[in-house]
């Protein structure tokens, strides 16, 4: 029913019949990911939704957008 479609639209079903939530964490800087990957709820995120640069951006737009940003939107769009 409507139930069963909005739940879908948030979590997906594993082969094991867990249920994940449908989410794409992206930092500049690896620090957060890497917290995500190591901490509490590791087990609920696959590794490819966790995505990181090696640098952050120094709370700069252009830095971000034009140069670091750069090196991962294609990994971050193939993911979408």
């Amino acid at each position: 029913g409507q139930a069963d479609s909005s739940f879908g639209t948030f979590f997906s079903e594993t082969e094991s019949g867990k249920y994940v939530p449908r989410a794409i964490f992206v930092d500049l800087e690896p620090t957060v990911i890497d917290e995500i990957r190591t901490g509490t709820y590791r087990t609920l995120f696959h590794p490819e939704q966790l995505i990181s640069g090696k640098e952050d951006a120094a709370n700069n737009y252009a830095r971000g957008h034009y140069t670091i940003g750069k090196e991962i939107i294609d990994s971050v769009v193939d993911r979408v």
